[in-house]
């Protein structure tokens, strides 16, 4: 065999080598990316949850205040008929 010969397939063996060392690397890569991502998932939908739950307290909170609204409304009605006449308690 002619040095060149050797010198290629010298050069083919270790650079087919080092591109199956890549792969396996670029599969534990991507194994630990996955990883990441479902924690990632998880902590999102923590915070949907929270989201919901703080808005589902924001529309009570904001019902409650309407209807002490509709409770003044309502007083003021009364009121304004019991001072017109309209109205008396017995």
């Amino acid at each position: 065999m002619d040095y060149t010969q050797i010198l290629l397939i010298t050069t083919l063996a270790i650079t087919t080598l080092f591109l199956i060392l890549v792969g396996i690397n670029i599969i534990f890569v991507l194994i630990e990316l996955r990883k990441v991502l479902k924690k990632i998932n998880s902590i999102a939908e923590g915070f949907e949850k929270l989201g919901q739950g703080l808005g589902h307290g924001l529309k009570e909170t904001v019902s409650f205040f309407v209807g002490f609204k509709s409770l003044f409304k309502v007083l003021k009605v009364l009121g304004k008929e019991n001072k017109s006449g309209k109205r008396t308690k017995k």
